[in-house]
This record gives structure tokens, sequence and C-alpha cells, in this order.
């Protein structure tokens, strides 16, 4: 296996919002949050921090002030994917410049493309900076395309292609990435974190972990150092929850979460937008029954 960038715990971190741009003392507060809660790397500007909804230069300056109130702290990833190559370079250099230690970088969605082309998307991009990406595999975000084993084989000898976010939640095909490349794998999916890591996941890039941080920490810890047992209890108490955070959109029961929690992280960006109320119901009662006082 490669040198992961980080083991357990990586939150894709909210962006809170103003009405008129980003909350960066906020941002700050969350990181803060995080670094004193047990979280293991923070990703930034994923699906998660509502990166497409951000302009070009409000992308960037989420990225720079993350690196920055990280201070190394923690490793930080960066979310700079596009469905256009030269942008995603453009954010993906961008990023390195600035300090990130590693990008996620999602396939390309709507012109999609072929296996061929999907190779020679981050060939491109894996050639025009020298820190690891992180390859995100979640087909129900880009139209269904996803990568096939031959092409995980062929971007693994990239040597900064460094690892998988794997969303599809098909537990066979992460069994398939662990026994056939050397890639890092990663949880893309909150509800399969035990049964990621029972085939070699590392840890998780986590939506829950925005408002459970050292919960899901101890999820991971304890499974990496033989507390299986330990590990799946905390897994399933957890299950219910995480369950109620993708009854609609990511990330919009997150966020809604977090405000419902005290955390005000303020507005979702257009086209997201308030929770049905079947939905919150079922939201709010999932908090309460984990024990999280609103």
């Amino acid at each position: 296996m490669k040198t992961p960038i980080f083991t357990g715990s990586g939150v894709a971190i909210v962006t809170p919002f103003t009405n008129n741009g980003v909350d960066f003392d906020k941002l700050g507060e969350l990181i803060e949050f995080h670094i004193a809660n047990k979280t293991d790397a923070i990703i930034v500007c994923g699906t998660t921090g509502e990166a497409s909804t951000m302009l070009t230069e409000e992308h960037k300056s989420v990225v720079k002030y993350t690196v920055d109130k990280v201070a190394k702290r923690l490793p930080v990833i960066a979310g700079t994917g596009s469905n256009n190559t030269a942008e995603a370079i453009d954010l993906s250099t961008y990023a390195e410049s600035v300090g990130a230690d590693g990008l996620l970088i999602v396939t390309p969605y709507y012109n999609k493309t072929t296996q061929k082309g999907l190779y020679l998307h981050f060939e491109q991009i894996a050639n025009a900076v020298n820190i690891p990406i992180v390859l995100y595999n979640i087909p129900g975000r880009t139209g269904g395309l996803a990568f096939s084993i031959e092409t995980l084989k062929k971007l693994a000898k990239l040597p900064n292609i460094n690892a998988v976010k794997e969303a599809t939640g098909d537990l066979a095909f992460v069994a398939k990435i662990a026994a056939e490349t050397d890639l890092v794998l990663y949880s893309g999916n909150d509800d399969i974190i035990v049964p990621v890591m029972s085939v070699g996941g590392v840890g998780v890039i986590s939506v829950v972990a925005n408002i459970l941080p050292a919960q899901t920490h101890d999820i991971c810890e304890k499974y990496l150092n033989g507390d299986v047992n330990g590990s799946k209890e905390m897994f399933l108490a957890m299950l219910d929850l995480v369950n109620s955070l993708f009854v609609e959109v990511n990330p919009i029961p997150i966020k809604t979460a977090m405000n419902l929690l005290g955390y005000n992280v303020g507005p979702l960006r257009m086209p997201l937008c308030d929770m049905d109320e079947k939905n919150l119901a079922t939201l709010k009662t999932a908090i309460e029954k984990y024990g999280l006082k609103m």
C-alpha cells in the first residue's frame, strides 16, 4: 500500500456562508473545533463544502484560509476536481502552491468521458502537481461515471496517485481495489466505514464527523488498533443518525443538523434549499435518539 496522507477520520468540512459570502471567522472556529476533537484531516471544498457553488477565486480563498489556519497541525486535502481538465489543473496547482497536503479530485461529470479519457484527465493533473491525489469515485454525482478496476490499476502506477475515496457503496468493488491495487483506501460513505476497513481501508472522508468528530475518529482508531468489536459497536450506534444525514441530498441535512445543534454555519447555497418538513422531522428524531442536544 502507498503511504497514506492520513489514517482515521478526515472531515469533509462544511463551508459556513453568510448571505454575502464565506464566513471565514466561523470556518476558523470549525477548524479549531476539529483539531481539538480528534479529527485526523480536513478535507475542504468538497461536495459537503458546496464547492460547486463557489466562484473560482472564492474556492481558492477558502483553500488558502484553511491551509493557513490549520498551519500543519493536520493534513489539509483540497477538493480541486472539475469536468474541465484545465480548470482542475488550475485549482490543483494553486492548492499545492499555498501548501495543501493533498488533493481530492472527482471524476468528471456532465460531459463525463470514456475510461481512456478518465485516465488522460487524471494523468494530466498528476503531471502538473507534486502532492498526493485522492481519486474520488462517486458515480451518483457524476451521471454514473466510475473508475473501472483496469483504469485504477493503470492510474496507480503514477507516483502521486495515492488513494481512492470510494463512494460507490459497492463493497465487492471496494474489495477488488484492495486486492488488485496498492492505492490507499478511504470509505466515502459513513454507512460503510467498518465494512471498508475490513478489507483494508485506513479511514473515512466523513460527513457525520462534522458533528461527531471524536466518535468518528474513535471508530477508525479502534479498528486500526485491533478492537474490532468496539469499533463495530460505535459504528452501529451511529448508523441511524448517519442515515438521517442522507434523507436529502448532501449537504442539506448535515448543514441543517449543524444549525439545529448551534454551530451556526449559515445558509445553504442555491440550488440547495431547506429540508422538507417530513425529512426534517426524521433528522431531528435521529439527533435526539443519539443523545445530542438541540
